[in-house]
């Protein structure tokens, strides 16, 4: 009885509850479309797409493809979900067909062919693709939701072998290219009428609304051009109006962009390869040309008009203007530059184009389009329109008036001992101990680091700190050079044969065998050029030899050789290749020779190239040179048959050149071994050193403004031999007497000149001592100064000559 009560009052309160809550409840109102109570409604499916509506998929004979997944919207353009698809194929007239492509129901896979259906003996439906080889053009529609997609168009053809770039075809029945497809003329307001020949391709090709792209030269920066492609296939039918739409893509984007109606667009100087990716695949079809500068003008403003000479006082920014021109008289824009320049350590040039100098100074100013960064191209197209190659400016010579101090760093060879000198205080540095005698020595441009070359170790040596920092075992040798950029040194090691690039941070980069004599780096770091030699070991002498051996972040490890020994090496102003010391003196270009065989842009045609060809440069005998900033001279010396120096002046350019009377040939390189591609030279001077006996030239030392140069050598004589160039015609050869104050100088075996160019610092023999040889108030250079005496002892606890010096700038004042 109780349990009947308790059902009964159950029913009473929770039914009425519930149907309350029944009563309460809404149903989301329909939205329509057009805003009213009836018709389509919103959230509902509208439109369905495939893509690539217009291009649709290219097949070979028997290739599986895939649909893309559809995208459904509603009348507001809003996504929304199907839960499935179907999917058919049939004819441009509408009816059905499932023998040229087919297509899985459920799934969008596609089939060159006809898909398996009802096999039997457990193959699963769907899973083998049966070529028919049949040709032609069939749709997909995809369904769902009560509403058909778009018809994509699926292109079925015979195996695609190979696509060429190539010109425009003009005769669509016996050579047609993809300007004569059917498909070519989808974006057009008008259809084709098809050939009879069964081709497929259009009697007439479609007019491309903008010029073909070159066929045999380079496109203007900003300039669009209709690329055209040949397609052939297996047995070498021409396809080109059977595979539909190509899709191209340039290797490197930032030299040309190509729109989906392949329209290209030309942007950064350069080569690229183009791929056309056609049945789900790519292929190389050509390559595509942005023609580089043949010109690069640079100045600096000075006062109200621009100059290619300027003073700017320490600290001051100032900028650099360039102008560009292409073959075309196209002005260039957006160009990556390398800005460089001779004396970084006081002048150093900003990316920025403009130039900051730190310490009081000369140095020359240039712009170097300089691939990979600019005007890149594929290696085996390099030469090809002029792209994959530098193009260098003019010079700009800037002057910072002022004088500064010096820290100077001396030591020798026969020494274990290092001292510095800090020409702000009023005593000598203490001696510092190496572990090992150096045999060289070199300083980083930014002047914080030394590196000293031993037969038994690497030594770093800080020039903040006044002490090693590092020793490294594993690269025992000589030193040769530094880049300007502080990250590699050129290092030898005459017993394993080795010349090494190597990392200033402590690993070798790469190596190459042989042993180096002398090595210089490009402004910009990305080229060293080194001359080699043969080491006798019983004797411990290289004797140089007629092996050059260059490499370049481009090319990598370069060797070539030379018609004779080559004793020495100096970088070109502006950078467009180098000089050597020999009988006779001679240059390389970084100009290569380019032979090119085959039609470009094609990628049958091919690109040869000979690197750092000679420059046609033959001058007197010389055991060390060197170059002047102002790019008009080549100073050298030598004892051979008694001690001379020669002033090779670069002097007007060869026909064809762009560059302003004298100097070296800028601009572009030309295409082949032209006369524009020599250095043109004349002997300005050669005279006999005064009052000089030499075993050995050991250096020629120009100052940063091109002024006057000093040669230092072993022997006798007690003199500095000086030369003060010209602009044009001979020179004026000259003697500093050496100071007897700290005893009898016997000659200046090494010296390095001070950034501000109003010393000299000579490390002499006989005396031991550093002499230090200054501009006087004239313009004249004496040596009236009391010199140093680093007293360097030797093992023996004997005084020796300071024959390794390296300095840098600091303020005047501490």
């Amino acid at each position: 009885m109780r349990r009947f009560a308790t059902l009964v009052f159950l029913l009473l309160f929770t039914i009425p509850f519930g149907v309350s809550i029944s009563g309460c409840s809404k149903k989301t109102a329909t939205v329509f479309c057009n805003g009213g109570d009836t018709g389509p409604a919103v959230g509902q499916v509208s439109n369905i797409a495939l893509q690539p509506k217009i291009f649709g998929v290219s097949l070979n004979f028997a290739q599986i493809g895939q649909v893309t997944t559809p995208t459904a919207i509603d009348c507001k353009g809003t996504a929304v979900t199907v839960s499935s698809y179907t999917y058919a194929t049939f004819l441009p007239n509408g009816q059905p067909d499932m023998t040229i492509a087919d297509v899985q129901p459920t799934t969008g896979r596609l089939c060159a062919g006809t898909w398996n259906r009802n096999t039997g003996g457990g193959i699963a439906d769907f899973t083998t693709c049966n070529p028919t080889n049949k040709s032609g053009t069939v749709y997909v529609v995809a369904n769902g939701g009560g509403v058909s997609s778009n018809p994509l168009p699926i292109f079925v053809h015979p195996v695609v072998t190979n696509v060429t770039l190539g010109a425009l075809s003009t005769d669509c029945v016996n050579d047609p290219a993809t300007n004569c497809s059917p498909a070519a003329f989808v974006t057009q307001t008008t259809t084709c009428a098809q050939t009879t020949n069964g081709n497929g391709c259009c009697t007439v090709p479609v007019t491309p609304t903008v010029n073909a792209v070159a066929a045999t030269g380079c496109v203007s920066q900003s300039v669009t051009s209709q690329l055209a492609a040949r397609v052939l296939a297996g047995n070498g039918a021409n396809i080109s109006c059977q595979v539909g739409h190509l899709s191209y893509a340039p290797q490197i984007a930032s030299i040309v962009t190509i729109d989906q109606n392949g329209v290209a667009t030309a942007q950064q100087p350069g080569s690229t390869v183009i791929t056309a990716n056609i049945s789900n695949a790519g292929s190389s079809a050509g390559f595509f040309s942005t023609c580089p500068p043949v010109s690069i003008n640079l100045t600096a403003t000075n006062g109200t008009s621009n100059s290619t000479s300027v003073t700017v006082n320490p600290n001051n920014v100032q900028p650099i203007n360039y102008v560009a021109v292409d073959k075309n008289q196209t002005v260039l824009t957006g160009l990556t530059l390398n800005f460089e320049s001779t004396t970084p350590t006081t002048i150093p040039a900003a990316s920025a184009a403009s130039v900051t100098p730190i310490f009081p100074g000369a140095a020359a100013i240039t712009a170097v389009c300089q691939p990979p960064t600019c005007n890149p191209s594929p290696f085996n197209q390099i030469g090809l329109f002029g792209n994959g190659k530098a193009i260098t400016s003019n010079p700009v010579l800037v002057t910072a008036p002022g004088t500064n101090s010096t820290n100077l760093y001396i030591a020798s060879t026969n020494s274990f001992y290092l001292v510095p000198v800090d020409f702000t205080q009023t005593q000598l540095g203490s001696p510092v101990r190496l572990p090992y005698q150096p045999n060289s020595m070199v300083i980083s441009n930014d002047g914080s680091t030394i590196y000293m070359g031993s037969s038994f170790e690497l030594m770093t040596f800080s020039a903040t700190s006044n002490s090693i920092s590092a020793q490294d075992t594993t690269v025992p040798g000589i030193v040769l050079a530094v880049s300007p950029d502080g990250t590699t040194l050129v290092l030898t090691d005459p017993i394993r044969q080795f010349v090494y690039l190597y990392s200033t941070k402590g690993s070798i980069l790469t190596q190459y065998g042989g042993v180096g004599t002398h090595a210089v780096f490009s402004p910009d770091s990305t080229t060293v050029y080194i001359t080699l030699g043969d080491y006798n070991s019983s004797t411990g002498v290289t004797t140089p030899n007629n092996t050059l051996l260059v490499h370049s972040a481009f090319t990598g490890w370069y060797p070539t050789t030379s018609s004779q020994p080559t004793t020495d090496v100096a970088i070109g102003v502006p950078s467009v290749g180098a000089f050597f010391g020999g009988n006779p003196t001679t240059a390389r270009s970084y100009c290569p020779v380019t032979t090119t065989i085959g039609v470009p842009p094609t990628t049958s045609s091919t690109t040869t190239n000979l690197f750092y060809p000679d420059a046609g440069v033959l001058g007197p005998q010389t055991d060390r040179i060197a170059t002047t900033n102002d790019g008009l001279h080549v100073l050298g010396a030598t004892v051979t048959p008694t001690p001379t120096l020669t002033d090779l002046a670069i002097g007007t350019p060869a026909s064809g050149s762009t560059a302003a009377a004298p100097g070296l040939p800028v601009g572009q390189c030309p295409a082949a071994d032209t006369p524009a591609q020599k250095f043109p030279t004349t002997t300005a001077f050669t005279g006999a050193l005064p009052g000089v006996t030499a075993s050995a030239i050991t250096g020629v030392f120009p100052t940063s403004d091109s002024k006057i140069a000093f040669v230092t050598y072993q022997g006798s004589g007690a003199v500095v031999p000086t030369y003060t160039p010209q602009a044009t015609g001979a020179g004026t050869l000259g003697s500093i007497p050496l100071s007897t104050a700290l005893g009898t100088p016997v000659a200046p075996v090494a010296g390095v000149v001070s950034a501000d160019n109003l010393t000299f610092f000579v490390g002499t023999s006989g005396d031991n001592a550093v002499h230090l040889i200054t501009k006087q108030t004239d313009g004249t250079y004496k040596d009236t100064t009391t010199p140093i005496a680093p007293k360097l002892p030797d093992v023996n606890g004997n005084i020796v000559a300071p024959n390794l010096l390296v300095q840098k700038p600091r303020k005047a004042t501490s």
